[in-house]
This record gives C-alpha cells, structure tokens and sequence, in this order.
C-alpha cells in the first residue's frame, strides 16, 4: 500500500507540474525535476522523504500476500 501510494502521488505530482509547465509558467519544470531528483536519489540511497511522510499519516506497507492472492 505504501509503495503505491508513493508511486502514485509521484506520477500526480510529474504530471501536475507538466500541466502547470504548459498553460501557465514554463518555469514549473523545476519541480518535475525535483520530483525526477528524489525518485533517483532514493533509488541509490533506499530513503524517500515523501514515504517517511506518509507513515507519519499513517499509511503502512500492506501485509504479505500468499501465492494466491490472499493475505496470510
């Protein structure tokens, strides 16, 4: 749950700033980069500070599931 929440507040946040780049300030690109900078940064580092945020708000990784799909 946690990674897929991250994942998918990444993708709105890419996203958003592209849209912003296009119909308002071309200088929102800065933060798509930004964003592309923490993703590559936790990708050799293994800590993303949008995840220490969201288990602060209490999401939490979701429980192991078994080879058929259900939860153990």
């Amino acid at each position: 749950m946690l990674e897929r929440t991250l994942r998918g507040i990444a993708g709105i946040f890419i996203l958003f700033s592209v849209l912003l780049a296009v119909k308002v300030d071309i200088r929102w690109l800065w933060f798509t980069a930004f964003v592309g900078l923490n993703l590559l940064q936790s990708a050799f580092t293994n800590w993303c500070p949008m995840i220490t945020l969201l288990k602060k708000c209490g999401i939490n990784e979701c429980c192991s599931t078994n080879k058929d799909g259900g939860k153990k």
